[in-house]
Order: C-alpha cells, then structure tokens, then sequence
C-alpha cells in the first residue's frame, strides 16, 4: 500500500477543487493505498500538508492551476495533473503519479525558496472597506505566518479609528520586503526602492505563511525616491494606479470612505427623534436640540454621503487629482435626485476620465507642476459635470426613483424573496465580495430613505456566527475544544455584526457549514424585509437596537434574528457529524 499526497489548488472553481479531492481519496481508496489531499480556494488552505508528511510521501500529485507552493516539493518529484483529468479518471491519475514516483527527479532548492529560509524584516499594511474586521484578522494571519517562517513582522493596520501600529521611516528602511493586504487603496509612495507585494486581505486570512513565500517569490522593486518623486510630477497617481484596478476595488474605496457620514448621520438622526419626535425637523421644533441634531445628522453628515462616495472612488482611480472633480459629481448627483447610483457613476466617470486628461496632457517638466492643483481638478470638474447634467443625472435619476418606489412597496412574497437573496448573500462569503455588495447595496439606499434592505443585511450578517456560537454550546459533541473556545468569540463577534467571526468554522468544513449559514441568513433576511422592519443606521449590531427609532418593527426584527439563528446552530447539528472518541 502506497502513502500518496495531493493539493488541489483551483481558487476560481471552489465546488470542483472539493469534487476533485474527493474523487482522488476514492480512487486511492479503490487501488488500496492512502491519501491525504490538502485543497486550495476561496474558502482558503484545508489540510494542509506538514513537511514531514512530505518527504514521507511515496508520491505527490499536484492538480489545478491555482498557486500550490510548488517550492515545498522542490525536492521531490510530482506527478502534475488537470482539474478535469481527477474529474474524469482519478485511478488512471493516481497509477500515473505512482509510476512517476519510481524515478523521482530531484532539483536545486529555488531561489523563493532559499530566500524564504533566511531570517528576513518584514512590514506589512492591512486594510478593508469597513475598516472592521477584515483589517485586524489579515494583521493577525500576517503576524502568525511571518513568524511560522521565522521572519519578523510589523503589520500597520489601517482601520475604521485610522493607522495603528504606524510603521516608522527607520522601520521601513530596514526592512527586506513590504506586504500589502487591503482591499481598498492604500498609499505605497513611503515604500520607494522596496521590494513590495498587494494582494486582498482574504489572502492574508486564509493563510499567511502561503501568503508571505508568495510575497517573497512575486515582490517587485518599487521606483527610488527620485524617480517615483519625477513620475509623480509627470503623472501624479501613475505609479499607484498600475496597482489598484478593478472597478470592484474603487467601489470599496469609495464605500469604506462613505461608511463613517452614515453612521453618525444615521444615529444622530435617531437621537433627534428620540427627542423631539418624527416631526423634529420642522420650524415649530426649531431652536431645540432635536432639531440642531437633526441638521447635524440629516442636512450635515447624510449631505456628505453620496459626495464622499463618489470623491473617493475616483480618488481610488486618479489618486488626489480625482477628489475634486469626484466629489463635484456626488455635489451634482445628489442635488439632481439621482442619489447613490449616480455618485457611482460620477465617481468612475471622474476618475477615469481625470486620469486619461493626467495621461495625456503633456505640458513639459517646468510645468507639470499645475496638473494636479489646477488643470486637472478643473477639467475633470467639467467634464463629469456636463456629464452629470446633460446626460447621465435625469436618467438615472429616473431609474433611482422607480428602484425606490418598487422597495417601498414590497410587500408579501416580494420582500421575502429580496430579503433571502440579501441574507444570503451576506452568509455566502462571509465579507467576500458578495457580502459587500449586498451591504453597499443596502448602506447606499439608505440615502434615498429606504431602510428595509439594511436591516435585513446586518441582522443576516450577524446570523452566522451567533448560529455557530450557539451551535458550540448546545452541540458540543460536534466541534473540538479549540472550536468551542473560538464559538464564544464568534458570538461576541456576531453581535457586533461581523459576519467574519464564521470565516474559521467555514474554511475548516465548508460543504457542511457554510449551507447552514446560508439557509439561516436567508430565513432571516426573508423575516425582517416581508415583517417591513427598518435599519437607519448601517453597522453597530443589537448595540444600536436600543436607541429609539433606529429601528422600526424592533420585536419582529429580533424574531427574524433569533430564527435565523436557530436554524444555522439546527442544521450545523444535521450536517456535521460527531467527533470519534
């Protein structure tokens, strides 16, 4: 009998990578001999294979053509096979990496190899949309992978309270690498003459060690001070554009930015009703402080939402010269009515024309100096302007007003259905990008006084890990000791609405967990949008339920909480099975 080892890496098709390491423990099981299958996707590394297991092995097979570490086997030889190959004919797989093992080729260690081997200074920065959770849990996964290698790391976080942990110019010039994992745009002009690597947060979550040795395989020499402070004057944002694409990531930019004008407009809104009444805004209230709260929150913070949204999108994408023609967009999107859809469009308009004007103007070193202060803040400024006015504003506006009036009247099987489809979005990923396109779907409406798809969001998104927390208490014969101690975080977690505190649960079983997930954040979400209950305030957990008039329905709402709850904690109880003894 044969001691086999495979990793099946294939991140964009996560259900076959899980099919394909089934397929090869059959087949193994089939022709008698032992497997073990270290798999790699979205939901991260599971099962991963020690190095003694690897030198160990009588075979390794690698399938996919995702990133597999290829330098851990750099001393072995393996048997290299197609997704589709497992798929079709695991046992003909297998008898080939067995037949290739009989005269294994032996290689030199790589160069990413020998470099990771040495004792190296590392600094990192982390950063997310909401500036939350994703932020802290890539610091963490960094710190811990960095010292798993035996490297040394400082991980400057960039969260919803600013920078912490402030990587210091000393710091920064002695260290050997830089690592980037954010999800929005963070500035990279400190790291001149560095080697340095971007990725997503999620990278860093699921497993850090991976996430460095990739780092130090992929880094890239970043322009010396001279030169990047010569492109900038030339270009302003050149350089940093060509590491932030992708029209996803600038939404997120723009949203995490959005996020603090409606929080504080969204609970000052609250206290003035709690106050003054819903009629604390009118004259005869005027003078109280109901109402100065009420401008505050509502004429003051709410104004600033969709300009924000917009100024930072297209910061996202023409660095500083986009913030102003962006947020004149937003000014302009907002006053024709067309609220958050068009400070989105704005936003990208603004910034990706702000940046072809930056490309293509050329006026010579002497005074490329205006660009960034003069030419481009006013061009773009007219040019998303005419835009806005002439062309894209009424239109959307239009659209905007019918998406409104078709929200606020749902009613019966309609609003279940939305509030399903949110829910589950929210449990799906978990923070991925389905779950932020639900909540800045949801954060977005609430300009245009819509509340009901954002009090379905986050009572779906604090679901998962308060179903798992309860599921650790009362199921306890099937989670580990480990995983009952990290359900008690889970729940503190959930009430604070950070659907992340599911991630460590999902990734380590996620064929039976994140369908519990799913079912509960659905029910949930399904519950609160057809009960009409209202959200005006985008995070905080059952924190802000008490203050008066922030949500609407409140009893309803905490019946859809608890049932979705309920279910997940149900279903983790069906679907795993009980420990062995």
């Amino acid at each position: 009998m044969a001691h086999l080892l495979a990793v099946v890496s294939c991140p964009e098709r996560t259900t076959h990578t899980l099919l394909a390491g089934e397929a090869l423990r059959h087949g193994a099981e089939r022709l008698g001999h032992r497997i073990e299958v270290e798999t790699r996707s979205t939901h991260g590394v599971q099962a991963r294979l020690s190095d003694e297991l690897i030198q160990r092995a009588d075979a390794i097979v690698l399938v996919g053509e995702g990133e597999a570490e290829s330098e851990r086997f750099a001393l072995r030889g393996c048997h290299v096979a197609t997704l589709e190959a497992v798929l079709a004919d695991a046992d003909g797989v297998i008898a080939s990496a067995l037949q290739d093992s009989a005269a294994p080729q032996r290689a030199e260690p790589t160069a990413a190899a020998q470099a990771a081997s040495a004792a190296l200074e590392i600094v990192a920065i982390t950063s997310c949309p909401t500036g939350i959770a994703h932020t802290f849990m890539a610091a963490e996964g960094l710190t811990q992978g960095a010292t798993q290698l035996g490297h040394r790391i400082k991980v400057e976080t960039q969260g919803s309270v600013g920078a912490q942990n402030t990587l210091s110019a000393d710091e920064i010039r002695r260290a050997d690498l830089v690592i980037i994992a954010a999800d929005t745009q963070v500035d990279t002009s400190r790291f001149a003459g560095k080697r340095l690597f971007q990725t997503s947060t999620k990278s860093a979550i699921h497993d850090g060690a991976a996430l460095v040795k990739r780092a130090l395989a992929e880094a890239t020499e970043q322009p010396s001070a001279n030169v990047a402070s010569s492109a900038a004057q030339a270009a302003p944002g050149e350089a940093a554009k060509a590491q932030r694409t992708g029209a996803y990531k600038h939404l997120m930019t723009g949203v995490s930015f959005m996020l603090p004008f409606v929080v504080a407009g969204g609970i000052l809104i609250a206290i003035a009703f709690a106050l003054g009444g819903i009629y604390a805004f009118d004259d005869a209230h005027k003078g109280t402080l109901a109402w100065a709260l009420f401008q505050i929150g509502a004429k003051s913070a709410f104004a600033l939402m969709v300009p924000a949204l917009a100024g930072y999108i297209s910061y996202s994408i023409a660095d500083r010269p986009g913030i102003t023609p962006g947020m004149v967009g937003g000014m302009l999107a907002a006053s024709l009515g067309s609220g958050f859809l068009g400070g989105i469009i704005a936003g990208f308009i603004a910034g990706y024309g702000t940046d072809w004007l930056n490309r293509h103007i050329k006026l010579g070193r002497n005074l490329d100096g205006l660009k960034p202060v003069l030419i481009l803040p006013v061009l773009g400024s007219l040019l998303v302007g005419l835009l806005m006015i002439y062309v894209v504003g009424n239109p959307v506006a239009s659209a905007l007003a019918v998406l409104t009036e078709w929200l606020k009247g749902m009613q019966g099987s309609s609003a279940l259905l939305l509030g399903a489809l949110l829910g589950a979005m929210m449990a799906f990923d978990m923070g991925g990008p389905l779950n932020k396109a639900a909540y800045a779907f949801s954060t977005g409406l609430i300009a245009s006084q819509v509340y009901t798809p954002m009090a379905a969001v986050m009572a779906a998104g604090m679901t998962p890990p308060l179903g798992i927390a309860l599921a650790t208490m009362l199921f306890r014969d099937r989670f580990t000791a480990d995983e009952h101690e990290a359900g008690k975080a889970a729940g503190v977690l959930g009430i604070s609405f950070i659907t992340e505190g599911a991630i460590p649960f999902a990734a380590r079983d996620p064929l039976r967990v994140i369908p519990a997930l799913i079912a509960g954040s659905a029910l949930t979400g399904a519950i609160s949008m057809s009960s009409g209950a209202e959200l005006k305030v985008p995070h905080g957990g059952i924190f802000v339920l008490p203050i008066p008039n922030a949500v609407s329905h409140l009893g309803m709402y905490l019946v859809a909480l608890v049932a979705g709850t309920v279910t997940t904690a149900v279903l983790l109880r069906l679907l795993k099975k009980p420990l062995q003894a």
